[in-house]
């Protein structure tokens, strides 16, 4: 049962400043944070972050490209690229995001938490090595991810990546190696149109890339019986030390970037299928980073529907997940091209 539920918060990620029209404003994180304070109050462990050091940076991320970032202090806006501006403070923003990443991983596992939500900006499964892309300025899982093997000798870490738009950095970062599996579900019509079914991995890694490309007309029973049947065996097989989730909410049937079909109730079932599969394989810790959702209604509600199963009772019982056709469809296509690997599945299922 999950119990000591984290976030890492703080004022000074509000400081990295997009221009009056960009849609990752500072305004999202104002609409959780109240959020936060009027319905939660002191039932959350308030984690406050620091900056990662040059050395964590440099895990993921080229010294050229860092230092790059940091002449950004010079200017009053500026563009690292095309749809990623940056203020003379957003520098320090993106530090903040990757060390209260470190700082959540740190407390998982330490034990002081079970599970941290790192609400943060700038997101992060964009970025690549030497270069910030989509809104993204460092690759904050992937570096908690790296850390995760540096300090803590982890050799299975699973990442999965529920936001609508496709974490080519994470993948990127990771597609060769077997000690990070990358898990992503996204539509693919979007940017940046990246994460067809047949990327799979390379080398020692084939087969430990699942990407889900998902049709506009998604909703929350098709994404839950979907996870439920690719999600769960993989889980099981895999047995993650660790779970990390790129939990962007793009998916909700009122954001203006993503706008599938999806609600804040799929986003509580996905973390609730999570936690329970999980359990299967020891409960490990669960650190989730704030990713894209751009509805900041819609976002706030999302993130209270994560938190809330958080933090319920885990003994009550939960609806069964309805089978749907098109979540039936979904799970099918992926089994047929990993069963080749091996590695979550021998052979397709006939009827999933």
């Amino acid at each position: 049962m999950v119990s000591k539920i984290g976030i890492v918060r703080d004022n000074r990620f509000l400081e990295h400043e997009t221009g009056l029209v960009h849609p990752e404003q500072a305004f999202r994180l104002k609409a959780i944070y109240k959020m936060l304070d009027r319905d939660f109050g002191d039932a959350l462990v308030r984690i406050r972050p620091w900056p990662a050091a040059i050395d964590e940076l440099e895990m993921v991320h080229t010294p050229a490209y860092i230092e790059k970032l940091l002449t950004t202090a010079d200017y009053d806006f500026t563009y690292l690229a095309p749809d990623t501006p940056a203020s003379s403070r957003s520098y320090l923003a993106a530090w903040l995001a990757v060390g209260g990443c470190l700082r959540a991983l740190e407390s998982l596992m330490s034990g002081e938490c079970d599970c941290v939500f790192a609400l943060i900006r700038p997101p992060g499964h964009h970025a690549l090595p030497d270069r910030a892309s989509g809104f993204c300025i460092f690759n904050n899982l992937a570096i908690a991810a790296r850390q995760g093997q540096k300090a803590f000798g982890l050799d299975r870490i699973l990442i999965v990546d529920w936001d609508i738009h496709h974490g080519n950095g994470i993948q990127q970062i990771f597609y060769e190696e077997r000690e990070v599996f990358y898990f992503s579900s996204h539509y693919i019509g979007s940017f940046p149109h990246t994460g067809d079914l047949d990327e799979a991995g390379l080398g020692p890694g084939l087969g430990y890339t699942v990407n889900i490309p998902l049709p506009k007309n998604l909703a929350d029973d098709d994404i839950l019986h979907c996870y439920r049947e690719v999600l769960g065996p993989i889980i099981r097989r895999y047995r993650p030390q660790i779970i990390m989730v790129a939990a962007g909410f793009d998916g909700h049937f009122r954001d203006p970037l993503g706008h599938l079909g999806l609600t804040e109730k799929g986003y509580g079932g996905l973390t609730r299928l999570l936690l329970d599969c999980g359990d299967e394989v020891g409960g490990p810790p669960l650190l989730l980073a704030l990713e894209g959702g751009y509805d900041i209604t819609a976002l706030a509600e999302s993130v209270r529907a994560v938190l809330r199963v958080l933090t319920s009772d885990r003994g009550e019982s939960e609806p069964d997940i309805p089978v749907t056709p098109l979540g039936r469809d979904l799970a099918e296509q992926a089994a047929r091209v990993h069963a080749r690997y091996g590695v979550w599945l021998d052979r397709p299922p006939e009827h999933l």
